[in-house]
């Protein structure tokens, strides 16, 4: 308990930090305490909910992330594994599209269309994959293997029509639909919504993390000591869906969060759900927080897509966490 009291903490510590720096700082600089009070309180009002949504979606896609690791037995999971996010990128461009034909403004309808995707990929994915998840097989790691094909097979389909999406759009729109598809934070419309859904999905992996400790050390293990697997892989399923799906309908596809903070704690603190779980929304919402910071000011006035500083840092420390966990 101690231990867990002192992570949280320090992670908090982190995360206020965060939040203090994205809000105060950006591509025309930081705020100074002589400038007048009406500068002060435009670019607060323009950077503190950027902020929070890159803090929200850091902090859902790392735990979608902890939970999809725990789901297929896999360190390497993310929560892009399973087409997910590729449905929500689908739904989203196709949306688009729609828009410009009916002369609407695609913003409008980017997160619907990112929703409705995510909603058609679990369909799919829990009919195609209803047998592996509901049944104990004789082998441990059938079901997830079954698992994982089945959704590295949708998440090939959805790259198939997001190129399609990407092929027929309009010169004019087709830079707005890539920067949003690489990861865009500039809308915090479904802010509110988005924190529900981490709320929810942290409580039921708190009230969780002793059977996913548990389902972690094999599903045979699992169902002898009591631990109802097949529901619990469901709902498991359900919280990393539901998590990605509002990460991507608000901010688009942002890479390696999801794999890189919880591997990352993993080889720190050990495999305990109830230390990662919540230490891996708390590192994750830090981690974009800052990285989105970087994105605004690293060639200032013009910002990045945040997915770009995601993937520069996420690669070459991946690498380096592998070739440590090979020593």
């Amino acid at each position: 308990m101690r231990r867990l009291i002192l992570l949280l903490s320090a992670l908090l510590l982190l995360s206020a930090f965060a939040l203090a720096a994205a809000s105060l700082c950006g591509s025309t600089g930081c705020l100074r305490p002589s400038a007048p009070a009406d500068t002060v309180a435009l670019m607060l009002s323009l950077r503190v909910p950027r902020a929070l949504t890159a803090f929200a979606v850091g902090a859902l896609l790392s735990l979608a992330g902890a939970l999809m690791q725990v789901l297929l037995r896999n360190p390497l999971a993310d929560p892009y594994v399973l087409g997910l996010s590729g449905g929500s990128a689908a739904g989203a461009l196709l949306s688009m599209l729609a828009a410009l034909h009916f002369g609407l403004p695609a913003r409008a309808v980017t997160a619907p269309g990112a929703l409705l995707g995510a909603g058609l990929a679990v369909l799919l994915l829990f009919g195609l994959a209803r047998r592996p998840l509901r049944e104990l097989s004789i082998s441990p790691l059938l079901s997830s293997q079954r698992l994982l094909l089945t959704g590295v097979m949708l998440a090939a389909g959805f790259g198939a029509v997001i190129s399609l999406a990407l092929s027929v759009a309009p010169d004019s729109q087709l830079r707005g639909m890539v920067f949003w598809l690489i990861g865009d934070l500039d809308d915090a419309r479904l802010l509110p919504a988005a924190a529900i859904v981490l709320l929810l999905a942290l409580l039921w992996a708190m009230r969780s993390a002793a059977s996913l400790n548990l389902l972690a050390r094999g599903e045979s293990f699992a169902q002898l000591l009591g631990v109802p697997v097949p529901r619990l892989r469901i709902m498991t399923l359900c919280a990393a869906s539901a998590a990605t799906a509002a990460a991507v309908a608000m901010a688009g596809t942002i890479g390696f969060v999801g794999l890189v903070v919880p591997h990352a704690l993993r080889l720190l603190i050990g495999n305990d759900q109830r230390l990662l779980l919540p230490a891996s929304a708390l590192a994750g919402g830090a981690g974009l927080a800052l990285a989105d910071l970087v994105a605004r000011t690293v060639v200032a006035p013009t910002q990045l897509p945040v997915g770009v500083i995601t993937a520069l840092v996420g690669v070459p420390v991946f690498l380096w966490l592998l070739a440590r966990g090979r020593a």
